[in-house]
């Protein structure tokens, strides 16, 4: 929120000073990824315009950027500025751009906050009524860099633009698109985006900058055209890409490209060395106890001697009365 109300402070101060040209606008981009919403604001004076702007992503991230473009001579200007990203991280960047023959060349650094630093050149030609080429290098802290060209062709309501990309490594990238004015102020794109754009002119100053959609997301590709004094309100602006280049005396300002990201190679996986197995030592079994008894003692049987009795004569006893008992007769 601090950036956003930077921004709106600073547009409101711009667009507000009556001794200068200035100029102020707003747009809104409606792309498959979300909708982004900006505003900008500019005055000229005594050779040199200021500006700042802004843009609020889908998800209420802001983006700003703010500076100032001088003419130091004909065909030459020098610019500096300050851009803030919606993580809170600025950037400062200053160039000089030089322009004769239907060519602009430029060159330029970014400095971040943490001191390190890229380089950028590059050079915008026209080759033929609405067709423009365009190569560059940019350079980053490490060494490591990347360059690219593109052709831009424009007629009736559409431009169309394609490139190339290509790193260090060689690896090469390839784009393309177009953008078509389909009303005043509406922009559509190949990429299936839809840009509104709306201006408000200020004491006589009316906005050079162009917006372009390309390919889903927002890019910004226009080129802004100062001039110490600007006459009779322009009528409004055509979203397109950057038009024939202006008169010697007119300023042109070529933004610089985007700055290199070096993207580090994943981790290395970690492997996992299983421990060996522990030896476990199984005892022998206890040997077998046999207990053997004594032997029983021997048994010495002693036979009894053999006695003789000789059997007695049989008495027999007739019956008879024993008492009052009867007893039958029986042998005794």
């Amino acid at each position: 929120m601090k950036s956003l109300h930077l921004v709106a402070a600073t547009l409101i101060a711009l667009a507000s000073a009556p001794a200068f040209a200035g100029w102020s606008g707003h747009g809104t981009a409606y792309t498959p990824h979300g909708t982004y919403n900006g505003a900008h604001a500019g005055s000229c004076g005594g050779g040199s315009c200021s500006h700042a702007g802004g843009v609020v992503g889908p998800w209420g991230g802001v983006a700003t950027n703010t500076g100032t473009v001088t003419r130091t001579a004909p065909g030459q200007f020098s610019n500096s500025g300050t851009a803030v990203g919606p993580n809170g991280r600025s950037v400062e960047h200053s160039g000089d751009t030089s322009c004769a023959g239907g060519t602009c060349s430029h060159t330029g650094t970014m400095t971040g906050e943490d001191g390190r630093s890229a380089s950028t050149s590059g050079s915008v030609t026209r080759t033929a009524p609405g067709q423009y080429n365009s190569t560059g290098t940019v350079t980053a802290a490490n060494g490591n860099s990347v360059s690219h060209n593109a052709s831009t062709n424009c007629a009736g309501s559409t431009c169309s633009r394609s490139g190339t990309v290509t790193g260090t490594d060689g690896g090469t990238y390839t784009h393309s698109g177009s953008a078509t004015r389909v009303a005043p102020g509406v922009v559509t794109t190949s990429g299936g985006s839809t840009v509104v754009h709306g201006t408000t002119v200020v004491a006589g100053g009316s906005t050079g900058g162009t917006t372009v959609v390309a390919g889903g997301s927002t890019v910004a590709v226009g080129a802004t055209v100062a001039v110490g004094a600007v006459p009779a309100p322009a009528p409004a602006p055509v979203v397109v890409t950057p038009p024939p280049p202006p008169p010697a005396t007119a300023t042109v300002y070529v933004a610089p490209a985007p700055k290199a990201v070096y993207v580090p190679p994943p981790p290395p996986k970690t492997v996992y060395v299983a421990p060996a197995p522990k030896v476990v030592y199984v005892a022998p079994p206890a040997p077998k106890v046999v207990y053997v008894a004594r032997p029983l003692p021997r048994a010495v049987y002693i036979a009894p001697r053999p006695v003789y009795v000789a059997p007695r004569a049989a008495v027999y006893v007739p019956g008879h009365w024993m008492g009052r008992v009867w007893v039958p007769a029986h042998w005794a």
